[in-house]
C-alpha cells in the first residue's frame, strides 16, 4: 500500500551516476536510516558480486502500521491528517519486488497481491499476515523464556516478522531476495511531500470517505495524505485490491520519475527534504550497501521500471468451507515461478509430464468468451512460450466460467494446458476434432495472460505500467 520508500532510495542511489561529490555526499548522508538484520549472513551479496540467480532482487515492504520506526505511536494529530484510524495491524499491505538483472537495462517490478493464500510457517494463510504471526509468535517466545526488556522485545519480534516475510515471498517466487525495505504510514506522507508531488491521472472522478480519495478526472499531481489516500483506495474501485493494486504501481512509476527528474536532482532543498524523510521512516536491511548498489545500479536507469503482477487462479477463493465469508487470492505457485523468472530472461518450455500424444501433434485452440479484447491472444502467446502450438480462435458465445476441452486421448496433454493457465476446469468432449485442445476463456478469467505483464485481473485496456510515461488508471 505504501511502499515508495525503496524506490526513493534507489532513486538517491541514482543520484551519483553522474559521479559527482555533491551527490556522493548526500548519498552518504543516509548512513542515519534505520537498519535491521533481516537478510543474514548466508543471503548477502558480497560487494562487487553479481547476484547468481541473474538478477538484483530487492523486496519493498509497505506496513499498516500506526507508528514509527521505534515502535513509538504516531500522534493523534498526525493520524488525523493522515485519514487513519488510531487502531493499525502488523499486516504487509504491499509486497513488490525489484528485479534488476545483470547487464540489462530495464527493471522489473511486481506486485504480490496481499490476500495471496500461501504456504509459510504456522500453516497456510494471507500472505500480509505473515508479518503479524511471526512477530506475535517471536514476542510469546521471548516472553516465556523469562525475557522482560519490552525494547529488546519488541525490536527481536520485528526482525523475525521480517525475515518471515522474506521468506514467504521466496518461497512463492522462487526469487531470491538480496535487500529489503519497509516503510509506513508516516514515510509515505513525507516522502511523497519532500519530491513535491507525484504526477498520476484517473480515468473518473472518485470518492471515498474510508481512505480520504477525492479526485478529480485526469492528471492532476498528489502529495503527503492525498498521495496516501491514492494508494489506499478500494472501495468503489472495479477489482478493488487489484485496481488498488495499480493504483500503488502507478504511483511508484510516478514517484521513480520524479526523483530522477532534474528538477529533484538538482534542488539541494528538495533533495535534502528526501534524505531526511527517508531517514526518518525506511527500514533497510543491514547487509545493504548503498554505495556498492550504486555501482551495480549503472547504466540501468535509462530503461526505466516496469511495472506487472503476478498471475492468479481465483480472486475469489473460498479457502475455508466452514466460514463462506472466508476469501483469498489462489496463487499456483509453479505458475508465479516461472512468471518470475520469465522477467529475467526467456521461460523455460513447460515439460510435458506423461503426454498421450506428442507435442507437434496438438494444437491448443483459445477462444475469448469474455469482453477483454485480445484475451485469446495474449493466453496463446503464453502458451506458445511454454512449448505448446497454440492459436487464437478469436471470441465465442460469452460464458463466466474458462473451460479446457478435449478427446479421450488427449487427457494428460489437457491437463497440462489446464494447469499452465493456473488450474482451469476440464472436460473431456468428443466433439472436439482429433489432435486439438480447445481453450474457452470465461469473463472471470484472471491466470496468465489476463493482463498484458502479469495475471491481475484487467483487460486489454489496461495499459502497460512504466516509469516512462504517466498511465490513467480507475
Amino acid at each position: 500500500m505504501h511502499v515508495l520508500g525503496k524506490i526513493a532510495v534507489a532513486g538517491l542511489a541514482l543520484v551519483v551516476f553522474g559521479g559527482t561529490a555533491y551527490g556522493y555526499v548526500n548519498l552518504s548522508a543516509l548512513n542515519g536510516v534505520s537498519r535491521d538484520n533481516v537478510i543474514g549472513e548466508d543471503g548477502e551479496t558480497k560487494p562487487g558480486e553479481q547476484p547468481a540467480d541473474g538478477s538484483l532482487d530487492i523486496l519493498l515492504v509497505g506496513r499498516d502500521s500506526r507508528s514509527d520506526n521505534q515502535g513509538n505511536p504516531l500522534p493523534a494529530e498526525v493520524l488525523r491528517e493522515l485519514r487513519a484510524g488510531a487502531n493499525g495491524d502488523d499486516l504487509t499491505d504491499t509486497l513488490i519486488v525489484l528485479r534488476i538483472p545483470n547487464g540489462t537495462k530495464e527493471v522489473k517490478a511486481f506486485s504480490i497481491p496481499r490476500d495471496s493464500y500461501v504456504s509459510m510457517p504456522g500453516g497456510k494463510g494471507k500472505i500480509n499476515g505473515a508479518f503479524g504471526r511471526a512477530k506475535a509468535a517471536e514476542a510469546g517466545r521471548l516472553r516465556t523464556a523469562g525475557e522482560t526488556d519490552k525494547a529488546k522485545i519488541n525490536q527481536s519480534a520485528l526482525t523475525a516478522a521480517r525475515r518471515a516475510t522474506r521468506q514467504a515471498v521466496e518461497d512463492l517466487t522462487g526469487v531470491k531476495i538480496d535487500h529489503f525495505a519497509e516503510v509506513n504510514l508516516l514515510s509515505f506522507y513525507e516522502i511523497s511531500k519532500a519530491i513535491g508531488g507525484v504526477d498520476v491521472c484517473l480515468k473518473n472522478a472518485t470518492k471515498d470517505k474510508n481512505s480520504g480519495a477525492d479526485f478529480p478526472a485526469g492528471p492532476q499531481r498528489v502529495a503527503g495524505a492525498d498521495a496516501l489516500a491514492f494508494v489506499r483506495q478500494r472501495d468503489g474501485l472495479p477489482g478493488t485490491d487489484f485496481a488498488r493494486v495499480r493504483r500503488q504501481q502507478v504511483f511508484l512509476a510516478g514517484l521513480a520519475r520524479q526523483v530522477l527528474s532534474a528538477g529533484t536532482l538538482a534542488d539541494p532543498g528538495k533533495l535534502s527534504d528526501l534524505i531526511d524523510a527517508v531517514k526518518r521512516s525506511v527500514v533497510l536491511d543491514d547487509s545493504w550497501n548503498l554505495l556498492d548498489f550504486v555501482g551495480q545500479m549503472r547504466g540501468v536507469s535509462g530503461g526505466g521500471i516496469q511495472f506487472a503482477t503476478i498471475p492468479v487462479v481465483n480472486v475469489d477463493y473460498r479457502y475455508d468451507k466452514s466460514n463462506p465469508r472466508a476469501t483469498a487470492v489462489q496463487v499456483d505457485p509453479a505458475a508465479v515461478k516461472a512468471f518470475a523468472a520469465s522477467l529475467i530472461g526467456p521461460a523455460a518450455p513447460a515439460a510435458p509430464t506423461a503426454p498421450s500424444t506428442p507435442a507437434t501433434a496438438v494444437t491448443v485452440d483459445v477462444s475469448n468468451a469474455s469482453s477483454k479484447e485480445g484475451l485469446a491472444g495474449r493466453v496463446a502467446g503464453v502458451l506458445r512460450e511454454q512449448g505448446f502450438t497454440a492459436t487464437s480462435a478469436g471470441n465465442t458465445a460469452s460464458r463466466r466460467t474458462s473451460l479446457v476441452r478435449f478427446g479421450p486421448d488427449l487427457a494428460g496433454r489437457g491437463a497440462e494446458v489446464a494447469k499452465a493457465l493456473g488450474g482451469l476446469t476440464t472436460q473431456q468432449s468428443a466433439s472436439v476434432p482429433a489432435g486439438h485442445i480447445e481453450v474457452v476463456l470465461g469473463t472471470v478469467y484472471s491466470g496468465p495472460g489476463a493482463a498484458a505483464g502479469g495475471g491481475a485481473p484487467g483487460g486489454a485496456s489496461d495499459e502497460p505500467i512504466s516509469s516512462n510515461g504517466v498511465v490513467c488508471v480507475d
